[in-house]
Formats: C-alpha cells, structure tokens, sequence
C-alpha cells in the first residue's frame, strides 16, 4: 500500500487556446486528447500516461486537483480506510470520472486543496519508445520538458490564530500517505513554526511542496529538464515567445535545483526545474533553513527577497 509518484495536475484557465499553445509551445507538451467538457489533456514526451496536465476552462485561474498514482487498485480500498480514520472525509469516484482513468479517491488536505489517488491511467508510451530508445525524440519542440515533477502549494499559516496548514499537511502527508520530509523552513522564535516543507515518495528531492501564506492557494507546477544549458534554453524559448518570466535562470538553495519561473497566459506559475539536487531517501537526514536564511534558500546565488514570489499566487 504505497504512493508510487506525481500522475497529474489539473489547472483552471480562462483562455483555453492560448494555455495550450503555451503547454504545447513552450513547455513543450504533447496534447492527447479534449473531452467533451472542453477539458484538455496533455503529457510530455518521457511520460508514459496519457496525461499529466489537465487544462479546465473557468473565469479565473488556480489548480483545480492535483493527483498521486498507487501501485495497484486495492491500495485505495486501504488508503481510503486510512485517510478516513484520520478524520478526513473521502469519495471514491468511479472508473472513467477523468478519461482513460480508473478510479480515484477524492479528499482535501487539511489546507483545503482537493488531492486524488489512481492505480490505473491509460498506457501511450513515451515518444522514444522502450526499445533501443534514442535519448530523446526528433519530434521534441519548446522547452522539451521530460515529466511533471512537482506541485508547490500555498498553504493559510497565522501565528497569531494558531493556524497552520503547513505543518497539518505535512503531518498527514508523512503519517498518512507515508511520505517522507526531505527539508524544511522554520521560524518564530527558536524556530517553533514549520513555515514550509518540501516532501517526497521518490528518490527526488520533493513531490510536492507546502508554503505558508495568507490565504491557500496554488503557487506553482513543475517540469523537469536535464541541465543548467535546459534551463537557459527554456528562458530563450520564453523571451522568444515573449513568456512573462517571473524569476531569471538561477539556483534553489533548497533542493540545490536549476531553476526558472514563468507563468501561462491565465496567471498560472510554472517551473522548469533541472538537476537531481542529490539523492534522497528516507533515511536522509531532513535539510533545515532558518528564518535568516530564507532567500538564500529559496534564490542561492544572491539570497535578495522577492516578495512577489511568495505573494502572488492563483
């Protein structure tokens, strides 16, 4: 009974046409299929799924639900079982809810951000095949990102109200879903307040991430590229499609990952995010930044705050 990986993220647009041409374009996506909600489905070429991104047409932006993948069906009889004696209410949503998608259980995290599970996601084969595959395929265009990596989500934390949604998710995620934290923020006084963590199921450095802020919100998607010359090849893409950029090429204190920030024509912030970082596993010891130390983890190179990267979020 294990979450295995990232399956997808489902975001809200308000321009369909130009979100896909972006995925597609600039993020470098291949699109598999539209529903008859008007719901657009998209996966990059080293992914095997049908899908990894879903692009929901709305009158605002933000994330809609993000989604994990089990190893086999049973494990969300077991899971639904654990997450409801937690206290947190679950709808197992039937086979073919999404398309080419078995069942999936529905739940909320205690932030408020709806999560699903699935075993089971239609098999397309990436674009290089298993065979004698060449590294990557002629066909590749944009950005050319591999996978999905990773979700950031914002998360309410008030000192002052006693609230924090960082810390409650995280503790769900490790006790629950059995993810394991690989680094954190903490602050306030002798450093009592978990004010983010980056968690993860994989040997990555996370699969998704918890940030504290006013209010709950989606902060940003991420897609992996192989190298720093990736990432800058991806900043070249953007200013050739004249991308709004939201932070330049630099490095991650925090994960030690290549970075760049950019956002889709709805507002949506996205990242292409290069580097393994290192290896993690769950016995790692866990990566602590403090309070004074907090913009050279978030930008290494010159540890300047931006406050608009933690301010503006969908």
């Amino acid at each position: 009974m294990s979450v295995m990986r990232i399956g997808h993220v489902a975001l809200k647009v308000m321009d369909m046409a130009a979100a896909v041409k972006h995925y597609e374009k600039v993020v470098g996506m291949i699109k598999t299929m539209e529903d008859k909600h008007g719901n657009v489905y998209l996966k990059c070429w080293d992914e095997w799924d049908k899908y990894s991104v879903i692009l929901q047409p709305s009158d605002q932006a933000g994330m809609d639900h993000v989604a994990y993948k089990v190893r086999q069906d049973a494990d969300l009889d077991a899971l639904q079982s654990k997450i409801q004696a937690y206290g947190i209410k679950t709808v197992m949503l039937a086979e073919g809810s999404l398309p080419s998608t078995g069942r999936m259980l529905q739940f909320h995290l205690p932030s408020g951000h709806e999560m699903r599970l699935y075993a089971m996601k239609e098999y397309v084969g990436t674009e290089v095949g298993t065979t004698n595959p060449d590294p990557w395929p002629d066909s590749i265009h944009g950005a050319g990102a591999h996978w999905l990596d990773h979700v950031l989500l914002m998360c309410e934390l008030n000192p002052e109200t006693g609230t924090n949604h960082v810390a409650d998710n995280t503790k769900f995620m490790c006790e629950v879903l059995e993810f394991y934290l690989v680094e954190q923020v903490v602050v306030g006084p002798n450093g009592a307040i978990q004010a983010a963590s980056w968690l993860t199921r994989t040997n990555t450095p996370h699969d998704i991430a918890f940030v504290g802020g006013p209010r709950a919100g989606f902060h940003h998607a991420s897609f992996f590229l192989d190298s720093w010359h990736d990432v800058l090849k991806a900043a070249d893409v953007m200013a050739k499609s004249k991308t709004k950029i939201d932070v330049a090429p630099t490095r991650h204190g925090i994960t030690r990952g290549e970075t760049i920030y950019f956002f889709d024509p709805s507002g949506n912030r996205n990242e292409t995010f290069a580097g393994l970082g290192y290896l993690a596993q769950p016995d790692r010891p866990v990566t602590t930044w403090t309070e004074d130390k907090l913009w050279t983890g978030i930008f290494y190179h010159t540890g300047d705050a931006v406050p608009s990267f933690t301010e503006v979020y969908t």
